[in-house]
């Protein structure tokens, strides 16, 4: 048994600063660009990954909703669990975890292997994410230091969609897609055999209690949704008993969550958090936004590579305006917040983006880049810039100390949903849409079969894009008519891109770095 002098002389003083801090900083930026990396890098990937592994099209989205699945639906009780068992200790499980995964990924032999370790990933991705940032939060004392420390970590989280799109093209085109799980490997060791020697262990104390039930709950009610959507379009349509099943199942299982979260004495997500009419819509708002805009990534990756014959290089390249326009307006618009307050540059972004993802709905067989997806690439990346800007103000205003981190993470976790059920959606949809107009055009003289083909094509991501536009245009409603206009709090919160939020420590209670 330790002596409390001997636990005195080997626990660090929390006051004192971490003489390893920057190489935490470094391993927990790493580790977080690694999972916003293989949010992007699988959608070049994709359409190889389906050829190679004879994916069906309705089955091809789970290779992004089953790690967007995981991911959101386990996120808010990873941070849980971090901050109760250890940072430490949850990072390594995650990173090795997600090597592991990945590697599994990689050999895959069929596409039920492939979606089985994109969830692995998720799920450790879900417990890696917030314990990186809790390590950094603790491990820097010092405001201006800890601002300097948040600033490169954001600037490894804004470029891991950028990495992850040049990367995923390279690797795709040279090495193919399997690489794209690997590399992963030569990330994670790395980042955990820094990790054990120079990064020291902490965690909060208080009651330690997880919602087990509810994460169940929710991630099941979850993939019940998803499924329902793929059985949708694999089997008989959406009156088919097995589709009514599923979405019956989802209705159940999520209802009862709710009930759960009501009646427990520690949910996983209080409702009280929820219920605020403001936050609520801007948690509604980036549900719908995160569906749109990551259903119109996966349909503009088969129109660049099936229709308009690009390589997987030259499609990540030709994704990067994307990336750059949200870095770019997160990084330079926030003066913006103060001189026209959040509500107003939410809903200005949230119509920009609309009318972008719209432009896609004049896609025919004469579109190309520069004409179609650069214009839509250009106005979305800004609008949803402004909405990623100016929404934590609004969602993490007026919170309770206690409920912060929950709220952060209840914001990341939206968005991953959102992630997870748009491609889902627009796939089944598209389906649809492509099956009855092959059904109904036959090949004219003078065409050939690819030809019909390729416009049954275009077909069916005009409805795909008309639906997300849609979505975003839903997610504006929910702006105008919930969210009040709040006192402008600049600098409430730092901007953050799409799918690279990591919520920061869960708890409030008091931290004891070992």
């Amino acid at each position: 048994m330790t002596s409390p002098a001997r636990r005195a002389r080997t626990t660090p003083d929390p006051a004192v600063a971490d003489p390893h801090r920057w190489i935490t900083l470094i391993v927990a930026s790493v580790a977080t660009l690694m999972v916003v990396l293989d949010v992007s890098i699988v959608n070049i990937a994709l359409p190889q990954a389906q050829s190679d592994l004879g994916m069906s099209d309705s089955n091809r989205q789970w290779m992004i909703t089953a790690y967007a699945l995981a991911f959101g639906g386990l996120l808010l009780i990873g941070g849980r669990i971090a901050d109760f068992v250890g940072r430490k200790k949850a990072l390594l499980i995650g990173l090795l975890g997600f090597a592991a995964a990945s590697m599994l990924g990689g050999l895959a032999p069929n596409p039920g292997t492939l979606f089985s370790a994109r969830a692995l990933q998720g799920g450790f991705a879900a417990l890696l994410a917030p314990a990186a940032l809790s390590l950094i939060t603790v491990a820097f004392t010092d405001p201006k230091e800890r601002a300097k420390a948040f600033g490169i970590f954001g600037a490894f989280q804004a470029g891991g969609g950028a990495v992850g799109l040049l990367l995923g093209g390279v690797l795709t085109e040279y090495a193919g897609w399997r690489w794209c799980m690997y590399i992963n490997i030569p990330i994670a060791l790395p980042a955990a055999l820094a990790a054990r020697p120079y990064i020291r262990e902490s965690r909060a104390e208080g009651d330690r209690h997880y919602d087990i039930p509810g994460a169940l709950l929710v991630t099941g009610g979850l993939v019940a949704l998803v499924d329902g959507f793929a059985q949708a379009a694999d089997g008989d349509g959406w009156t088919a008993p097995a589709t009514l099943v599923l979405l019956a199942a989802a209705v159940v299982l999520l209802t009862v969550f709710v009930m759960v979260e009501h009646r427990s004495t520690h949910p996983l997500l209080p409702l009280r958090v929820v219920l605020d009419r403001s936050r609520a819509g801007v948690f509604l708002a980036n549900l719908l936004i995160g569906a749109g805009m990551f259903g119109m990534n996966l349909f503009m990756t088969y129109f660049l590579q099936v229709n308009l014959n690009y390589t997987p290089l030259q499609a990540g390249c030709a994704f990067l305006p994307f990336s750059v326009g949200i870095i770019a307006t997160t990084t330079l618009g926030a003066p913006l917040v103060t001189r026209f307050g959040p509500k107003t540059l939410m809903a200005a972004g949230t119509t920009l983006a609309t009318v972008g993802l719209l432009w896609l709905t004049r896609l025919d067989s004469a579109s190309g880049y520069t004409g179609e997806v650069l214009p839509t690439q250009t106005l979305v990346s800004i609008g949803v810039g402004f909405f990623f800007l100016a929404g934590p103000n609004v969602a993490l205003s007026a919170v309770k100390p206690h409920d912060a981190g929950v709220a952060s993470a209840a914001l990341s976790t939206s968005q991953q949903i959102g992630a997870a059920l748009g491609p889902a959606l627009l796939n089944t949809l598209y389906i649809s849409a492509v099956t009855g107009y092959l059904a109904s055009h036959t090949v004219a003289p003078g065409e050939g079969p690819q030809t019909v083909r390729l416009e049954a094509f275009l077909h069916g991501y005009r409805i795909a894009f008309i639906v997300a536009g849609a979505l975003l245009a839903a997610a504006l409603i929910a702006l105008l008519a919930l969210v009040r206009t709040p006192k402008t709090n600049p600098g409430a919160m730092p901007a953050s891109s799409p799918s690279t939020e990591a919520p920061p420590p869960r708890s409030s209670e008091g931290e004891t770095p070992r």
